[in-house]
């Protein structure tokens, strides 16, 4: 979950509440895949009536009061957002180590072919 990324980020610009609510609702709503815990959603969405009067993203007009009362999302996205939560999933999902590629140097057995050399000696 993204909870804490978008933490931060919001804390420090109330304006990023509209993107990732938006990002948060298509995860759930349209990929059945979340990006953020359900009890954070419904906190965004309490942050954003809180601070409705202060936000000035370009996006804010497609929440309806109603909508995060509800603590849900079933409007239209703006274009940019299947995008955005497409990016935002590669730049913050750990990267999977690769498997080392080294060799462990062992002696070669003195017989090789096992159970099986007897038939060939």
């Amino acid at each position: 979950m993204l909870d804490s990324h978008a933490d931060v980020l919001i804390e420090s610009n109330i304006n990023m509440s509209v993107p990732y609510y938006l990002m948060a609702s298509y995860a759930y709503y349209v990929q059945d895949d979340p990006i953020f815990s359900d009890g954070y959603y419904d906190e965004l969405a309490k942050t954003i009536l809180a601070n409705w009067d202060n936000i000035t993203h370009r996006h804010r007009d497609v929440l309806k009061k109603d909508d995060l009362v509800a603590g849900s999302f079933l409007g239209e996205y703006p274009s940019i957002i299947e995008s955005a939560l497409d990016s935002l999933r590669k730049e913050t999902v750990p990267k999977k180590e690769k498997p080392s590629k080294k060799t462990i140097s062992k002696p070669a057995p003195e017989k090789t072919m096992g159970q099986f050399g007897s038939f060939f000696e």
